[in-house]
């Protein structure tokens, strides 16, 4: 007998990733790390409950823009070609219809915050538009990508700090320098493990085309992943540490940084499944130093 074809449901939770939370999660503990840091201490479960929901519906509406913008590349990359959009079982009307729902419900959470957040959240999703495409024209796309999941600490900032108000004073004083330094540095984990992943699919990449930090830094590949890392948690140490002044947040960067040195070893040697299980473990990293920040403020 004849499988039957998965359900419409199941396609659409398979082209959203939903079976891989690894994506998400990446997202989610800078955010909330910053949601922390911006209170000094728990910000209410307000704020937590719309970031994490926001955060899982805004991932899940890029993959729906990010399979439309490849599908014409991913049939060419084995580990990609088996994708909804990509082998037909997915119109790309349908990913963008999805996408476009699931981005709205993210936008209807955002409403219950403030005016300055909702002023960001359009800026977060124009980077969300505009990285799929960037392969095609940069060097080192990895770097949008880095906008674009640390997006949330500039938000986090806005809707702890922010007021009615929605002007460049009213974002100085909501979003400080420290946030965007704090961008700065989770813009360098980002390079540190979507360059791992670069890495699973770099023969494919250089057959078709496509530009990536993998293939930008060649035979510098593991030497760069291991300074992107140093540098995230160097820069966080540096900002967040005079904040939190606990050992509890430093225990917490340390774990990262023995998981960071662990992905070092993985990546040695360029070979596709431990780099992308390096990749798929880097939620863990971001997971310890968030859980620093919290025991910081809580336990300091």
């Amino acid at each position: 007998m004849d499988a039957q074809p998965p359900s419409r449901l199941a396609l659409y939770l398979q082209l959203i990733r939903w079976d891989r939370p690894a994506g998400w999660l990446l997202l989610l503990w800078p955010t909330l790390s910053a949601l922390w840091i911006a209170a000094g201490g728990f910000p209410g479960w307000h704020l937590v409950l719309v970031f994490t929901l926001g955060t899982i519906l805004m991932r899940s509406a890029g993959c729906c823009v990010n399979d439309v913008a490849d599908r014409d590349f991913d049939k060419h990359v084995k580990r990609t070609a088996q994708r909804p959009v990509t082998r037909g079982a997915v119109s790309t009307a349908e990913a963008l219809w999805l996408g476009a729902a699931l981005a709205l419900v993210a936008f209807a959470l955002v409403l219950t915050t403030n005016r300055l957040t909702v002023a960001l959240s359009f800026a977060a999703l124009l980077v969300t538009i505009v990285y799929p495409y960037s392969k095609r024209f940069v060097s080192m796309p990895q770097a949008v990508l880095g906008v674009a999941f640390s997006f949330g600490i500039p938000m986090a900032f806005a809707a702890v700090r922010g007021s009615g108000e929605v002007d460049l004073a009213a974002l100085q004083a909501a979003v400080p320098p420290l946030a965007w330094l704090l961008l700065l540095g989770n813009l360098f984990w980002v390079l540190a493990y979507d360059t791992e992943y670069a890495m699973v699919d770099r023969d494919d990449d250089l057959r078709i085309g496509i530009q990536t930090s993998a293939i930008t830094l060649g035979r510098y590949d593991v030497a760069a992943v291991m300074a992107f890392y140093a540098i995230h948690l160097v820069l966080w140490t540096v900002l967040v540490w005079p904040l939190v002044g606990s050992a509890w947040f430093l225990l917490g960067v340390a774990v990262a940084a023995a998981q960071a040195a662990w992905h070092g070893w993985l990546i040695r040697d360029r070979q596709r499944e431990p780099c992308f299980k390096a990749f798929r473990l880097n939620h863990w990293v971001g997971f310890a130093v968030f859980c620093g920040v919290v025991l910081g403020y809580g336990l300091g």
